[in-house]
């Protein structure tokens, strides 16, 4: 790490700011800039504080914790991460490694002291905004579950259309896969674990609200409905609750599959982006020796990553279902 990156990473401190109301009610945590180019949720953030600090805004019931920027050496660095992804191996650590441990470390025991989490996030292809949700109510070994109907409930009151499901059990297969079929659950888990499984993990619920491209004008603007949202329909302010997504308006996908770049010449048969509709047998890329690498099926296309080195994440395929 550079020299100055290396000082400001070991010179910086965690912020929070709550506001209580004063009757019981739900704790919820609003977390932005997880990943340091992500700031639609940041910018929303502050834009709800300043409306709570000047009275435009009151939490009745309840409390809401704001986190503006969770990891405060990615966005001071405008990049994705600090040191490594935040949202991938999200524990607590007795002997943190680097920085994004040490954010850890505050961050766990902070959500463990919530019910609700909503984590803002931005993404790099332009597309349209989503919310990713959890898996159905199980008692299996790797996400066990019981807030199902009150989480996707949730869900379709942030003022989006898509809804995405699967991401722990897709990911972690693709980990089974990198490692020939040998990792143990707790390595799945390990890898796998980010803001929103956490939070299930100590016994909440939590989404993942997907905003817009990074910089989208209209991203923070996304962001900022979802908040006031999910405050009025959380009973934490005195609002109307929103009104649900019509289910003739949805369109629920579940992650199936993760696909890889085996070498970092491996490329795109053309400019993807999250949601772009994909056929069996359709050509997604290439291999480096020009093998062509086919769609295994009807689908649409998720997270695709020109980017990507070799042996790590690509891109996702989903498939449609009947309900949510």
């Amino acid at each position: 790490m550079p020299a100055a990156l290396l000082y400001w990473s070991n010179n910086m401190h965690f912020i929070s700011h709550q506001y209580s109301g004063q009757s019981s009610g739900t704790r919820l945590i609003i977390t932005g800039a997880v990943h340091g180019n992500e700031t639609c949720g940041t910018k929303a953030i502050l834009r709800v504080m300043q409306e709570l600090d000047n009275g435009a805004l009151l939490i009745r019931r309840g409390a809401v914790t704001f986190v503006p920027v969770t990891n405060p050496l990615a966005y001071a660095k405008s990049e994705r991460a600090g040191e490594r992804n935040l949202n991938r191996n999200l524990f607590p650590n007795s002997n943190p490694q680097d920085f994004e441990d040490r954010v850890a470390n505050w961050l766990c025991p902070l959500l463990a002291q919530h019910e609700v989490l909503l984590d803002l996030h931005s993404f790099n292809a332009a597309s349209e905004p989503f919310v990713m949700v959890g898996p159905r109510n199980n008692d299996g070994p790797l996400e066990p579950f019981k807030h199902e109907e009150q989480e996707r409930a949730l869900a379709r009151r942030l003022g989006v259309r898509r809804f995405v499901d699967g991401w722990l059990r897709t990911y972690g297969a693709g980990v089974q896969r990198r490692m020939n079929g040998s990792s143990e659950l707790q390595t799945v888990l390990r890898y796998g674990m980010g803001t929103t499984e956490y939070m299930r993990s100590v016994g909440g619920y939590a989404l993942t609200l997907e905003c817009g491209q990074h910089n989208d004008p209209q991203a923070p603007e996304v962001a900022y409905r979802a908040i006031l949202n999910t405050l009025a329909f959380l009973g934490l302010i005195d609002a109307p609750s929103p009104e649900p997504t019509a289910p003739e308006h949805m369109e629920a996908l579940s992650m199936v599959a993760v696909y890889d770049k085996q070498d970092a010449g491996d490329t795109f048969s053309r400019s993807w982006s999250s949601f772009d509709p994909v056929q069996q047998g359709e050509e997604i890329g290439r291999r480096v020796d020009g093998t062509p690498v086919l769609a295994e099926f009807d689908g649409r296309i998720l997270f695709p990553d020109s980017e990507a080195g070799a042996n790590s994440e690509w891109y996702y395929l989903t498939r449609a279902y009947p309900s949510f």
